[in-house]
């Protein structure tokens, strides 16, 4: 399998981390081609790391890593790749204009990683929507095995069965989604992470309190708190005022979000959010 991945964020190099790892060759492409070998550099770091944790052999990793290749524009991919997936922040002009570039290289699939944007918008002014899709992939995709497939009112039955064999050969499972903003796992996961976080702000709980009854209460693998964290503050942000777009006021952002991502508290990937994660790990901070 041939395919590119536009966006060398965490989601592209999750995205191509895992089709390497399953045999495909894999081109990232992101605004330059510096830009897009940094990329490549992150994924070849991630595959190192699965080998030394035991998940890939040597030679497996081997072959991986020589598959990933930096591109520095959509116009310099080959054509009639297997798949073009855009992964990149939830614009969707910015999006629009990725896959409409896209589209000119003639993929078998063409689909979009948004955890949030209706893929009938996307699909506005694509020649060939009956091969779009949505394939929303989670993060930190090595370790997490489903897509949610999101059919558009245009996508072809042939292009649903290609998508479920892309992610069976991924080693993963697919929810099969019709179209909608939020789609399921988005609509739901937002609505419970922006109460976790009302109810930080109101007092009602410290959030390794609320993250444990979750996880202990019902059984959830993390608490809605440490997983916003791990998502991106600003990520789920900017899905909540999409939803909010969409739905109303049950998806409003609380101040409280709108504040911790205005001061550069994002979580993880900042090393401060509801969590302290200097030391690479969740802890829990006095006071937010």
């Amino acid at each position: 399998m041939r395919i590119a991945v536009v966006g060398g964020g965490t989601m592209g190099v999750g995205i191509a981390h895992r089709f390497a790892a399953h045999g495909a060759v894999v081109h990232v492409v992101d605004i330059d081609r510096p830009a897009a070998e940094s990329a490549v550099r992150r994924v070849h770091e991630t595959l190192r790391t699965a080998e030394t944790r035991g998940k890939l052999s040597s030679d497996r990793t081997s072959t991986a890593i020589g598959n990933v290749s930096a591109v520095g524009s959509i116009d310099e991919l080959e054509t009639a790749l297997d798949l073009i997936i855009e992964a990149v922040i939830e614009d969707p002009d910015l999006k629009r204009t990725i896959l409409g570039a896209a589209q000119e290289r003639e993929p078998n699939v063409l689909a979009s990683n948004t955890s949030s944007i209706s893929i009938d918008l996307l699909a506005e002014g694509l020649k060939r929507p009956e091969r779009f899709a949505g394939m929303h992939f989670f993060n930190p995709v090595w370790a997490m095995h489903l897509v949610e497939v999101i059919k558009g009112a245009k996508t072809s039955a042939d292009t649903l069965e290609t998508i479920t064999s892309m992610v069976e050969g991924l080693g993963m499972e697919q929810a099969l989604i019709t179209d909608s903003p939020g789609f399921a796992t988005s609509r739901l996961g937002v609505l419970v992470g922006i109460e976790a976080i009302r109810m930080v702000e109101q007092g009602v709980a410290e959030p390794a309190e609320i993250d444990r009854a979750m996880r202990l209460g019902y059984g959830h693998p993390m608490g809605p708190l440490v997983l916003g964290d791990l998502v991106g503050l600003d990520v789920r942000l900017k899905i909540a005022e999409h939803l909010a777009g969409v739905y109303g006021e049950r998806f409003e952002p609380p101040e409280l979000l709108r504040t911790m991502v205005e001061e550069g508290n994002l979580g993880k990937k900042s090393g401060s959010g509801f969590y302290d994660w200097s030391t690479g790990s969740a802890r829990p901070i006095e006071k937010i």
